[in-house]
This record gives C-alpha cells, structure tokens and sequence, in this order.
C-alpha cells in the first residue's frame, strides 16, 4: 500500500486533494469576482439610482462612500465571521458564507433606491470577509508540511484575480449586449441595464461550490480538538495577551496598508478617474456641443415647468422636460461608451497585474523567507504609485495602463503575502479569530477608509479641474504613505515557527 503524499492531508485521496483545491480556487476566484463587481458597475448603477450624470459630484461621493461603508461592514460581521470559524468549523461557516455572497448580488440586482444597493452590497462584503479567512484557514489545517501548505494556498489565491478579469469581461459583454438589445432579455425578471445583468450573475459561485461541498472534508486539526474536547475557546483577548500582542497589531497595521492602497487608489481609478483620461478628450470635444446645447434644451424646459400656473401649461412643460431629457441621454451616450469602454480596459490591465503579483508571490513563497518577501513587493510601491498617479495619469494612456498593471502586482500580492501569513503565526484555537481580527479590523474596517478619505477629504483640496484629477493626485498621496508605512511594519513582523531556527 501506498503511503500518503508529504504534507498531504491524512486520510484523503487524491481526488478529494484535488476537490478540495478547486473548492479553494473557485471559492477565492469568486471573492474577487464579488467584490469588484462595483468598481465597474458603479459608476452605472449610482448614475441611475441618483438620476444624476455618471461624471457628477453625487457620484463621486457615493463611490467612495459605497466601498467604504460595505467594507465596514464586511469587517464588523467579518470578526463575528472569526469567532464561529472556530467555534463551528472551517468548513461549515465556509457554507453559510457563500450562500451570504451569492444571494446578496441577486437582491441588490432588483435595487429601486440608493439604500437597496449599500444594504445588499454590505452583506455581499460581509459573505466575502467570512469566506475568505474560512477558506484559507481550512486549507492551512488540510495540508500541514510547509511546502505543500504554501503551495496550495498560493497557487489557489492566485485563482482570486481571475474573479477581477472575469468580472470586467462579464461586464464588458454585458455592456455590448445592451447596446444593440436595449429592451434587454424579456425573461430576465430584471429592468434593463447592464448593471443589474452583471449583478445576477453573483449567482454563479453558491451553484458550484454548494455542489461540490458534501464531497470535501472539514479541517482535520480542528475536528479532532473539538471531539476530543481540547479545543480552547477563541477570545478577542487572547489576541492581545503577552505572547501574541505584536503579532496582532503589527498584521493588522500591515493589512491595513494593503487595503488602504487597493481602495484609495487602485478601485477609484476605473470608478472615478477614468473619465479624466487625456485619451478621451477628442471624443468629447466632438460630442461635447451637442451635450451642452441639449443641457441647455433641459434647463430652458425646467425653468418653464417651475413658472407654469395652469395644469395644462405644467403638462406641456412637463412633457418637453422628459423629451430634452431624453436628447441629453442621447447626445451623453458616445461619451459615455467611450469612457465604460476605457474603464473596462483600465480594470483589465489591473486585474491581469494582480494575477501577475499572485503568481510571482506563489513562486517566490518556496524560495525567500516570509520578512524579505513582503519587501520585495513593498519598495517598487513606495515610487511607483506617485509617478503614476501624478505624472502618468495625465500622459499616453498605454504607459499610464502599464503603470496600474504593477501598482495591481504590488497589491495584490500584499493581500496573498498576508492571507498566508496570518495561520502560520496564530495558535490553532485563535487562526480564525486572529486572521479575521487583522483583516477585518485592519483591512476592511481601517484600510477601506482610504476611499472617503481620498473622494471627501483630500481630493477636493487638490489643485487642478474636475473631479477625476483630483482624485488622482489623492491616490498618489495615498499610495505613497501606506507602501512608506507598510515597508517600516515589514521589520517587526514576527519570524513564524516553521521559519525560525531550531533553539540551542
């Protein structure tokens, strides 16, 4: 008979090792998938709700407050999320997290008023904030020699940027379907619009998954202390006792970095900046008339609907009010092609940078030790952020579109370095309340502040015209500070015990 593989979990066959990382890869490429959905559909979605134009202020304040306030969501009931992982089970809060997260983008997809969005929008944050520590923590308890650990937490993570790309071609398709079928598919329940499409795919990843769950094992680590009545109960405490006080607040620090980066810079560039882009300027000095003179057209007929007396002059008015309406919808929407097309793009070379940034750092994992890792990813960021977002922004678009490619490496391969991270440096009794602690409380709590703070705060205090510049030159700010920061945690982070020297 054959002995099990090294690091292979005990007991488990080569088909329920391979169930149980495609589990992992769809379950971390639907996160992704998940929570990038508003960075593309938003800009859409708000427009609507708010019945204001896409490029308007309402819009840019809502963007940052939306990616803030469901953040801070995911991160409160994501620390919940920690204690039940391991009170109940890896496996078990990994279920009830999914069904969360796929049903939430299904009720935000039938939203008739802003609260309708944020509300589901939150619970689809606090789906995704659950499932991701449950997962990796799972799959750190399945595989316990250190190279096959790495390996399938790594290579699965990496599966998590395919969830961005996925999401913008989705989108990007969705988007050309209604521009040649504006009624829509007459049997989707839904009203018309690209954004409310893309929502209903959410569905998706609870079909898979679900399906495949009754065929994967729970952590065997954890089931056996449970059964055998050994296993410690979790406390938020515990987490700030003696031996474990760096440990908690230097990962939740770093982990706030990452996440202040992602959400003051890097999701606000297709969100908000985009339409700032220099490569749109022609299509706007060329349909740039037509707007303003059906704007005109509008305001004229609002200001007769404000003066009609008789209810036969405020239906008239009334009714060439919808008519100017509709010619400034019409006379908006080349423009408004031309920057949804731009900001696909633009999230596309993100995404692919981030896939890139997750494969470097699987690959890197088996050959540089966990402190030097981090600084490899951290050094270019400290530089590479301000050139981008001050010098490169307002340049040729295929550079600047380079340029987010690495700012999304770097990234991106924070979020991976610290998914792996944390379950190596927490005791077994505390790994999902710990890991939920640092990423909840640091990432999605502390780190997603960066949105409002740049869209609310620092941006209107830049120099230059519109919004979107503004925007950009926050992020230069932004990015800058928290890579400066991160790299400093970088020296007092904690050697993990599989990593340290055997003592004297």
């Amino acid at each position: 008979m054959s002995s099990p593989s090294p690091g292979a979990a005990p007991g488990l066959s080569p088909i329920t090792r391979g169930l149980v990382l495609t589990v992992a890869a769809i379950g971390f490429l639907f996160d992704t998938y998940e929570l990038l959905m508003f960075p593309v559909i938003g800009a859409q979605a708000l427009s609507e709700l708010l019945s204001v134009p896409p490029d308007s202020d309402a819009v840019r304040l809502w963007s940052g407050r939306m990616l803030w306030i469901a953040a801070l969501a995911g991160g409160v009931f994501g620390l919940l999320g920690g204690v039940l992982i391991d009170r109940l089970g890896r496996k078990t809060v990994m279920v009830g997290s999914i069904l969360v997260y796929s049903l939430s983008p299904l009720a935000a997809a039938y939203s008739t008023e802003l609260w309708h969005l944020v509300l589901f929008r939150c619970t689809t944050f606090i789906g995704v904030c659950v499932e991701l520590v449950a997962a990796v923590t799972w799959l750190a308890e399945l595989f316990t020699d250190k190279r096959q650990r790495e390996m399938a937490i790594g290579w699965t993570l990496a599966c998590a940027s395919l969830g961005g790309i996925l999401v913008t071609e989705v989108f990007t398709e969705i988007s050309a379907f209604m521009r040649d079928h504006k009624e829509g598919v007459s049997w989707l329940p839904v009203p018309a619009a690209a954004w409310r499409y893309t929502l209903l795919t959410g569905l998706i990843p609870g079909a898979l998954i679900l399906a495949l769950m009754p065929f994967v094992p729970e952590s065997r680590v954890w089931k056996e202390r449970k059964m055998a009545g050994n296993l410690k109960r979790p406390s938020f405490g515990e987490l700030f006792s003696p031996e474990l006080r760096k440990t908690t607040i230097v990962t939740t620090l770093l982990s706030a970095c990452g996440y202040a980066a992602a959400f003051g810079a890097l999701q606000l560039t297709p969100l908000q900046m985009t339409p700032g882009l220099p490569v749109l300027d022609p299509v706007k000095k060329e349909h740039g008339p037509a707007v303003k003179a059906a704007q005109g057209k509008l305001k004229g007929a609002d200001e007769k609907l404000t003066k009609a007396e008789t209810e036969a002059d405020k239906k008239a008015a009334g009714d060439a009010k919808k008519v100017a309406a509709e010619e400034v919808r019409a006379a908006q929407k080349p423009i408004a092609d031309a920057i949804n097309a731009k900001r696909g793009n633009i999230q596309r070379w993100q995404e692919l940078g981030g896939l890139t940034g997750r494969i470097l750092f699987a690959i890197l994992l088996l050959y540089v030790a966990s402190r030097v890792l981090i600084r490899i990813f951290l050094l270019p960021g400290v530089v590479l952020f301000p050139i981008a977002y001050l010098v490169l922004y307002q340049g040729d678009y295929a550079i600047f579109a380079l340029a987010i490619f690495f700012c999304g490496l770097v990234t991106v391969a924070q979020f991976s370095y610290v998914s792996e991270y944390l379950p190596k440096v927490f005791p077994v009794h505390l790994r999902g309340t710990g890991s939920a602690f640092a990423t909840n409380v640091g990432g999605r709590m502390l780190g997603t502040m960066a949105a409002t703070l740049n869209t609310e705060l620092l941006a209107p205090l830049m120099a230059g015209e519109g919004n979107p510049a503004k925007v950009a030159k926050a992020a230069a700010i932004i990015g800058a500070t928290v890579y400066a920061v991160a790299l400093g945690l970088s020296f007092l982070l904690p050697t993990p015990k599989d990593e340290a020297p055997p003592s004297a």
